[in-house]
């Protein structure tokens, strides 16, 4: 039985941490699609479409910024240049990411309509009414206002058709990522007409990502408390549209969000689509009258952001825009993952250092399972104590495997043993082992983050290897072979913590548990090191809290 216990838990293990390490979640796909035919509602009314022109996309993006007027913004967290053809926001980079550990280039998100990575946002009104022109992606506005857009000082836009109607905007840029977009009609004429508002992002193509079932990317939005999550090939099949009176929209990068969020206390229609370009936009589903001699306006907000927890927890609320922390994917353990994070950014402010913070909120997982885990200790001693009387039975009823059973179940009952009570400590890690691995995937606040020594980002694998003696010998080796020290370190503290626990008696079933640590140490030693070094402190905390319990229970027995 002692040995089934032990196949149960490795078997247990095994299929944990290789299920998900090849994307063991819901069927994304089935999922969606199942979501798609609950929400695809293809409107019929009057309401006009949004024109999604197409480009030739040949000329590089120095060519393009300087092929047409431009605005420069600035502040804290990000720069770039609003288009005044179009009134696009086309060009963003970000202040304090750069794109790659050892370089100082800074991270561009959005990229004017005519390159390769063409990436923006365009806003304003559409009308049925096709007698009256309206600023499009071609409209060349003017600038009302000072020459650069600071958190200081707003940008005025304007432009005005041949019937007299004026288009205006007002964009302000607050000290982190938020654009706030006022749009007003001047009508001094004496007829009425009616607008519909509308916001839009575009994208030329897919972007580098992933491709990881435990992280969306791709067109995103919550909309009356749903969550709507489209990847890249899900819209490139077929468009979603769906009507809301809440929510918001937009497209999503691992680390990145572009977002629009509609003015509120409105209906609207949003709409994820693909034709050559991939499109995320909202239009509102009330006409608003704009009377003769009147005017009228519409307030709308952008957020194009790093996602930061306390950034987008902090729009969230002090804008509040319904659900918008799911832009960071949580996944389907939110209640244990966000959590997590919370606590290791604390420790990370105690310590001023994640491994660390790793480290110290792995001894509070341990403190917190600490009564679950003496319970399983003192019976795994109790099992090897009855080591030596289940050989005996086993010998004994080698020939009749039903009268073993018995006795060996008649053991358990006498003894007050549970032999299952070993696969405890494996189901209590296999949440929070997936919360973290979430954790250190997801959250830019991990991104190139280090530890001590050779760790230089938390969120990449060991970069060492076992087969150049981790960097002794002068040679590269191929990316299957690097299995760093950290997955050495926790191999080995497995290996150790095995020999603490009863050994199978069967030949072959002890073959396949000494070959476990092994078989872990390859498997996770792709795993961000993080989660390598979380897994190696807590095998050490559970072999010492193990030692401590045995020797407790190996007094009271003898005494």
């Amino acid at each position: 039985m002692e040995s089934k216990n032990v196949i149960a838990a490795i078997s247990l293990s095994t299929a944990v941490i290789v299920l998900y390490s090849l994307f063991f979640l819901p069927d994304k796909t089935t999922t969606t699609k199942n979501l798609v035919e609950k929400n695809k509602i293809e409107q019929s009314s009057d309401t006009p479409t949004l024109e999604q022109k197409e480009t030739s996309i040949q000329i590089s993006r120095e060519d393009a910024l300087e092929k047409n007027q431009r605005v420069k913004f600035e502040n804290q967290s990000i720069y770039g240049s609003i288009s005044l053809k179009g009134a696009s926001i086309d060009d963003l980079t970000f202040k304090n990411y750069n794109t790659d550990l050892n370089s100082n280039e800074k991270v561009t998100l959005l990229g004017p309509r005519n390159i390769e990575e063409g990436y923006l946002i365009e806003s304003g009104f559409v009308t049925s009414d096709k007698n009256i022109d309206i600023p499009n992606s071609d409209t060349t506005w003017s600038l009302n206002s000072s020459n650069s857009l600071t958190e200081q000082s707003p940008i005025k836009l304007s432009w005005t058709n041949n019937q007299g109607i004026r288009f205006e905007k007002e964009i302000s840029l607050d000290d982190e990522y938020l654009f706030t977009v006022k749009q007003r009609v001047i009508n001094p004429t004496n007829k009425k007409y009616d607008f519909y508002s509308y916001g839009q992002i575009i994208r030329n193509k897919v972007p580098e990502i992933s491709n990881f079932y435990i992280l969306h990317e791709g067109l995103i939005a919550t909309l009356d408390d749903e969550l709507i999550e489209e990847d890249y090939d899900d819209i490139q099949e077929k468009k979603f549209t769906k009507t809301a009176k809440k929510g918001w929209l937009g497209i999503g990068d691992k680390y990145w969000i572009t977002s629009l969020i509609p003015p509120k206390g409105k209906e609207f229609k949003t709409t994820f689509d693909y034709k050559k370009k991939f499109r995320a936009n909202f239009i509102s589903t009330e006409p608003i009258e704009l009377n003769s001699k009147s005017k009228i306006e519409e307030k709308l907000q952008i957020i194009v952001a790093a996602k930061r927890v306390d950034v987008i927890d902090g729009y969230a609320e002090s804008l509040g825009i319904d659900k918008f922390d799911l832009v960071i994917d949580w996944g389907f353990l939110y209640f244990i993952t966000k959590p997590l994070f919370f606590g290791i950014d604390y420790f990370f402010k105690l310590l001023g250092n994640y491994g660390l913070a790793i480290i110290a909120i792995t001894i509070c997982i341990r403190l917190a399972f600490f009564p679950l885990a003496n319970f399983s200790f003192r019976s795994m001693a109790k099992m090897k104590a009855l080591q030596p009387e289940m050989v005996r039975l086993k010998e004994l009823y080698k020939n009749d495997k039903m009268k073993l059973q018995q006795e060996m179940m008649a053991l358990y009952k006498k003894e007050k043993v549970n032999p299952m009570s070993g696969c405890l400590p494996i189901l209590v890690q296999i949440p929070v082992f997936f919360a973290l691995y979430k954790v250190l995937f997801v959250t830019i606040e991990m991104r190139q983050m280090p530890f001590y020594g050779w760790i230089h980002d938390l969120s990449e694998r060991d970069p060492t290897s076992l087969f150049n003696l981790f960097g002794l010998l002068p040679y590269d080796v191929p990316s299957f072979l690097v299995i760093g020290a950290w997955p050495v370190a926790m191999g080995v503290s497995m290996w150790i913590q095995q020999k603490l626990n009863p050994a199978p008696t069967d030949a072959m079933q002890a073959k396949i548990f000494a070959f476990f640590p092994l078989f872990l140490t390859v498997i996770l030693a792709p795993f961000p090191s993080g989660l390598v070094i979380y897994w190696t402190v807590n095998n050490i905390l559970t072999m010492a809290q193990q030692v401590f319990i045995m020797k407790r229970t190996t007094i009271k027995t003898s005494t």
